[in-house]
C-alpha cells in the first residue's frame, strides 16, 4: 500500500466533518467505478451520512446485481434555497405571511400580530446546500464525468472534493486525494483505506465485500492482466473470508451476455485490423453498428480483454466504439514493449496504466476516417517509444489473424513509410532463429494451445 498515513487521516476527517455527501465515478462507467461508488454509498450509509451515489449516464444492465443498484440516481440535485430571516427579537408576533409574483418580482409579506417589522430586523442569505463534500471514484480528471462535470461546475467549484484513484494518469484533482497507483483498482484502495480505520472495517459486511472483489476481479480480468500484485491477491483472499460472493460475480460478468451484446462482438471481431509491421491490431463498432444490433456502446466491454487482446505478437491491441451521445472512445492494452498510458496521453490527451489505458476523440466528421487517423498516430507513437528504448519491430508475418476490410473498402492500413532509420528492424542474429513470441502466455502464465 502506497497511501501515506496523512492522506488517509485527511480523508477520512474529510467524511467525519461532512454529512451529506455526494459519490461519482466516471462516465461510460465500469464495473471498478460502479463498484467503488456503491461501497463507498454502503459503508457511508452506515456510519449515519447522508450519500447520494450517482451514475453519470445509463444505467449498465449488466451490473444489476450489484448491491445498493437501485439507490443509484443519474444527476445531480442543485436546488438553491435562498432563506429571508425576520427576527422577532424585539416583540414581534407573525400573524401572516404570503407571497405574491408580479413584474417578475416577488414580494414577501409579513402582517405582524405584534410589534413591527423594521428593515434592520431582516436579514438573508443561501440556504443549507444539498452537499458538503463531492467524492469522486475510479476517475483520472474531472472532465471524464462528462456531462455532469460541464453542467455543474459551479457545483464542484463551490464544493471540496475528494479524488480517490489508482489511475497513474490521475491529474491530482480535489482538494484532498487518495491516490495508489500500485493497486490493481479503485476498489483496492478503498479496502486499504477501510481497513485503516477499526470503526470501518467493523462495517465491512458480506454486500461491501462482493462490491469490493467485483472491482478487483474485473479490472485485473480474473487476475491474468499484469497490473495483479501479490497484494491484489490477498485483499481478494481477505474479501471472501469477510463474505464475498465469487460466483455471484463471476457468473453476471463473465457468463451472462445478452444476445445483442454477443451479436455487437461478432461485428467487432469481424472488422479485426492488423499491422504485422508495426506491431497493432485493431477494430472499431460505429453507431450504426450498435443501432443494427439493438446494442449500446457499454455492451463492447470485454470485447478488447477477452477476444482481441488475445492475438499473439502484437504489442497494441485497440477497440474504437463510437459512443452513442458524442465521440469516439478508444481502449487499448499493450506487452510490456509499449507504455499505453503514454502513448494515449501523447496522442489524445488520453491516460489510464502502462499497460492499460485508453482515450477519446469529441468530435470528427466520419468515424472510420477518424479510426484510421488515430491508428496512424498510434503507429507513430509506438515507433518514437520502440526507437528511444533501442527495441526492434515485432517480427512481421506472425500474427494470426487475417486483416477485413471497414464498410465500402475503407480503413486498409496504409503502406509503412520507412521514412526514419532508426525505426528499421534490426539485422537478426543468424545463428539461430528466433523463437516466436506468446503474448497470452505472458500476460496469463498460461500456454491457450494446451
Amino acid at each position: 500500500m502506497t497511501l501515506s498515513q496523512a492522506q488517509i487521516s485527511a480523508a477520512t476527517q474529510a467524511i467525519r466533518d461532512h454529512q451529506r455527501l455526494l459519490v461519482i465515478p466516471h462516465a461510460n462507467v465500469d464495473p471498478d467505478g460502479l463498484s467503488s461508488a456503491l461501497a463507498c454509498y454502503e459503508l457511508f450509509t452506515a456510519l449515519g451520512k447522508d450519500v447520494t451515489v450517482i451514475c453519470p449516464d445509463t444505467l449498465p444492465e449488466s451490473l444489476k446485481f450489484l448491491p445498493g443498484f437501485s439507490k443509484l440516481e443519474q444527476d445531480i440535485a442543485e436546488h438553491q434555497n435562498f432563506v429571508i430571516t425576520v427576527n422577532l427579537d424585539e416583540g414581534v408576533e407573525v400573524d401572516k405571511l404570503r407571497y405574491t409574483v408580479e413584474d417578475k418580482k416577488v414580494n414577501i409579506i409579513v402582517v405582524p400580530k405584534y410589534g413591527r417589522v423594521q428593515p434592520r430586523n431582516i436579514s438573508f442569505g443561501e440556504g443549507e446546500k444539498r452537499y458538503d463534500l463531492i467524492v469522486v471514484v475510479d476517475t483520472a480528471d474531472l472532465s471524464l464525468l462528462g456531462r455532469l462535470y460541464s453542467d455543474h461546475t459551479d457545483c464542484f467549484a463551490s464544493h471540496p472534493v475528494l479524488n480517490i484513484d489508482h489511475h497513474i494518469s490521475n491529474t491530482q484533482f480535489g482538494q484532498l486525494q487518495m491516490i495508489d497507483p500500485t493497486a490493481a483498482s479503485a476498489t483496492e484502495v478503498l479496502y486499504d483505506w477501510f481497513r485503516a480505520n477499526p470503526d470501518w472495517n467493523e462495517k465491512v459486511t458480506p454486500d461491501i465485500a462482493t462490491l469490493l472483489l467485483t472491482g478487483l476481479i474485473t479490472d485485473t480480468r480474473s487476475f491474468q492482466n499484469p497490473n495483479t500484485t501479490p497484494r491484489s491477491l490477498e485483499v481478494a483472499a481477505e474479501l471472501l473470508e469477510r463474505g464475498a460472493r465469487q460466483q455471484e460475480i463471476i457468473q453476471n460478468i463473465y457468463k451472462t451476455k445478452p444476445l445483442s451484446t454477443l451479436k455487437i462482438w461478432g461485428r467487432a471481431l469481424n472488422r479485426i485490423q492488423v499491422d504485422p509491421v508495426s506491431g497493432i491490431v485493431w477494430s472499431s463498432v460505429s453507431k450504426e453498428d450498435l443501432q443494427e444490433m439493438e446494442a449500446s456502446s457499454k455492451e463492447t466491454h470485454g470485447i478488447l480483454d477477452e477476444l482481441i487482446s488475445t492475438i499473439p505478437n502484437a504489442d497494441v491491441h485497440v477497440l474504437f466504439t463510437e459512443v452513442e451521445e458524442w465521440g469516439l472512445k478508444a481502449s487499448m492494452r499493450s506487452s510490456p514493449a509499449i507504455d499505453v498510458s503514454r502513448l494515449a496521453a501523447e496522442t489524445y490527451g488520453g491516460g489510464g496504466h502502462a499497460r492499460a489505458s485508453g482515450f477519446r476523440v469529441r468530435s470528427f466528421s466520419n468515424f472510420q476516417l477518424q479510426v484510421i487517423e488515430c491508428v496512424q498516430k498510434l503507429k507513430e507513437g509506438m515507433a518514437r517509444q520502440r526507437t528511444e528504448a533501442d527495441l526492434p519491430l515485432p517480427e512481421s508475418g506472425k500474427l494470426k489473424v487475417k486483416s477485413a476490410r471497414l464498410p465500402d473498402g475503407q480503413g486498409k492500413p496504409s503502406k509503412p513509410e520507412p521514412k526514419k532509420e532508426e525505426v528499421q528492424r534490426p539485422q537478426e542474429p543468424k545463428a539461430e532463429p528466433p523463437k516466436e513470441r506468446d503474448i497470452v502466455e505472458d500476460l496469463t502464465g498460461q500456454n491457450p494451445k494446451s
